[in-house]
């Protein structure tokens, strides 16, 4: 059973962002987002749908070297399903990243044969690319455009304003803020941001975070646990007390029979982050 949290925290500027985004629309041919390939939905801010319209969509499930391979061809072909174009990638060392351009344009097609048609040969196809904070879509940019393009931060919201980036001869891309949007569907979504560091992990309580990360690992990927913090996680212990059991296999005693859990719980955030449990993605599509 998963632990309650109390989850608040819509920034001002998000407001800002999202009004900027909705008068920008019109000025692009297609909608580019820019996912977690390790929570395909839990990243993916559930406005887009609305604000996007009919225009063209193209998902891209961004950090697959962190996310499960197996999930995320399972994602794409969910996403695939229900009429999107989708590329995988990794920003950070660029796979992938060059099927972008030609992603685009097979996306458009239709609309450059209608711009040819007019005599535009070569008109410039304009993308808007969309994406919640901290998911690499500045690196992302930078990959693709081949240069330092877009401002990147390991913060969440870094980029502010809109940035016009030329990628080659017939493809500009707009870059928009990350934004994320005014209440989450449920904790879980909340959770998942926090694990994956799209929001900060200090606005929910760090304890409760890592024992509900634990009950995820169990359900998911209990030889994760195993390998990395060497004990099979029991079925009939809750968050906090496999959260505990992790402590005790580290060693992190503070007084006689009492371990420090929040020292756990950020080691257990730390250590995913850095990849050291394995590719692990954190939900699965409904197939």
């Amino acid at each position: 059973m998963y632990e309650k949290m109390n989850i608040q925290w819509f920034p001002g500027h998000m407001t800002k962002a999202q009004r900027m985004i909705e008068e920008n629309l019109k000025m692009v041919d297609a909608v580019c987002e820019l996912l977690d390939a390790r929570i395909p939905r839990a990243s993916r801010n559930p406005d887009i749908d609305r604000l996007a319209g009919d225009k063209p969509r193209l998902i891209i499930l961004n950090r697959i070297d962190l996310a499960d391979p197996a999930m995320t061809a399972r994602w794409k072909k969910y996403y695939e399903a229900r009429g999107f174009s989708v590329l995988e990638t990794d920003a950070k060392s660029g796979k992938g990243v060059n099927g972008f351009a030609p992603a685009v344009r097979r996306l458009l097609a239709d609309k450059l044969k209608e711009y040819e048609s007019k005599g535009q040969v070569g008109r410039t196809l304009r993308v808007m690319i969309l994406g919640i904070p901290n998911v690499g879509k500045s690196t992302f940019i930078n990959k693709v455009a081949g240069r330092k393009a877009a401002i990147a931060g390991d913060r969440p919201g870094v980029t502010r304003g809109k940035q016009w980036i030329n990628i080659d001869s017939g493809l500009d891309l707009l870059d928009t803020p990350g934004i994320l949007w005014p209440r989450f569907d449920s904790q879980e979504v909340g959770e998942m941001l926090a694990i994956t560091n799209a929001i900060k992990a200090d606005v929910l309580d760090k304890e409760t975070l890592g024992a509900n990360f634990m009950l995820r690992l169990r359900e998911m990927y209990p030889k994760a646990i195993e390998e990395r913090y060497k004990f099979a996680p029991d079925p009939d212990m809750n968050g906090f007390e496999l959260l505990e059991q992790a402590a005790k296999k580290r060693g992190f005693l503070v007084s006689k029979g009492e371990y420090d859990m929040e020292r756990m719980a950020n080691t257990l955030l730390g250590e995913y982050h850095e990849g050291k449990l394995g590719r692990l993605s954190l939900e699965a599509p409904d197939d």
